[in-house]
């Protein structure tokens, strides 16, 4: 078997459904297989998807026992040459297996492969490649130099932003949310560190990578979406959970390296990092809005584009819904919903996402494939996603 493709799933049914189309899509003809395994949701998310997708193989944890763990018990039952850990909030573009085997194949000692990724609203996702974050670079990050000075080689290697995002090239960290990796590098180096519960795992696996002598890759041929903001909610407990994992991770691979005075540096820094990020969010405008809201609270002008057959069967929606209207022109609308069928596929939708930069507009995207059950989008990667059912 040429793949494995691995899903953790806690609560985003609708945005998997999705993902699981695209990712139906992208093996089509290959010898691959897909499991996902369900981190406790506890809200009907395998009851929903798993008659829908008879192909794909659920397995459902008791309790949630973190992205590490469950991406390490799914592996046990992988049989693919090689595995890819993907978020359940990701869309792939059809070709994307094959570009990446073809870099895999023409390209000696690779570790990890990362994606080029975009957010919901088409911007440039900077965390799709990253420095290693070295005392040096994570004070740049902490301190905000890095923010300051985003393009400077001195100050911006945490996310190598001296870099051109369109090229092809090595990079030290990769992102878990669409991380290839082959199943003979695994086993020699060992899968993610279960006592991270969530975040800074990918940090460590590619870290051990290339300490094994392997070079990680950001592999800007092919792009995806992440949507992000619906499987990382920017809220104080992530903050928290985010830089108690740096901590974390400090504390495994610089204890010995770093003097008393750097390590007690390092610590302080990201303390205060973590205090003013968790202040911040609690008076952020996200932190009070509705998540997952399904209904405006006026009615929504909506344009629909895309594959005819489901841009019709998504105008019928519109003319059902309270929520929403149709608006006379895409310049009109508030939100964009591209429509995925056989006339449209996931690639031309994330292209068309990128080109249109509808942030730049103040209009929202969402995208619907024949075949799902709502339409899903995320206006930001700080903010939640929101998932519009649909009446079928």
């Amino acid at each position: 078997m040429v793949l494995s493709v691995i899903i953790v799933n806690y609560r985003v049914r609708y945005f998997l459904e999705l993902c699981l189309h695209s990712v139906g899509k992208a093996l089509s003809g290959l010898d691959a297989e897909v499991i996902v395994i369900d981190n406790h949701s506890a809200d009907g998310s395998i009851e929903f998807l798993r008659p829908l997708f008879p192909g794909v193989r659920f397995i459902v944890n008791t309790e949630n026992t973190g992205f590490a763990h469950a991406n390490n018990k799914a592996l046990e039952h992988a049989k693919g040459e090689h595995i890819l850990f993907l978020n359940p909030d990701t869309i792939l573009p059809e070709d994307f297996v094959p570009q990446c085997l073809s870099f895999l194949q023409s390209t000696p000692r690779v570790g990890g492969l990362g994606l080029r990724m975009i957010d919901g609203s088409g911007r440039f996702l900077k965390e799709s490649r990253r420095g290693f974050p070295s005392p040096w670079v994570a004070f740049c990050k902490l301190s905000g130099l890095t923010a300051l000075f985003p393009r400077s080689r001195a100050f911006s290697t945490y996310y190598l932003g001296f870099l051109p995002e369109t090229g092809t090239h090595p990079a030290p960290v990769l992102s878990g949310a669409c991380l290839w990796v082959s199943r003979a590098v695994l086993d020699e180096v060992g899968s993610f560190d279960s006592s991270f519960f969530m975040y800074a795992e990918d940090i460590d696996l590619s870290y051990r990578l290339e300490q094994a002598g392997y070079v990680n890759y950001y592999f800007a041929d092919s792009t995806i979406i992440h949507f992000k903001g619906e499987s990382t909610r920017k809220d104080i407990g992530y903050t928290r959970q985010f830089y108690k994992a740096m901590s974390q991770f400090r504390r495994k691979h610089f204890t010995r390296v770093l003097p008393f005075i750097g390590r007690a540096g390092l610590e302080a820094a990201i303390r205060l990092r973590a205090a003013v990020g968790a202040v911040t969010k609690l008076f952020s405008p996200a932190a009070t809005t509705p998540a997952n809201a399904t209904t405006p609270a006026t009615p929504r002008r909506t344009w629909c584009v895309g594959d005819p057959a489901a841009t019709a069967a998504l105008k019928k929606q519109i003319q059902l819904s309270a929520g929403r209207t149709e608006a006379p022109d895409p310049r009109q609308a508030e939100e964009i919903i591209y429509c995925i069928g056989d006339g449209f596929s996931f690639k031309e939708s994330i292209k068309a996402l990128e080109s249109a930069a509808l942030y730049r507009h103040g209009q929202q995207a969402k995208f619907f494939a024949a075949g799902c059950h709502s339409a899903v989008g995320s206006a930001s990667k700080d903010n939640q996603g929101e998932v519009w059912r649909l009446n079928t």
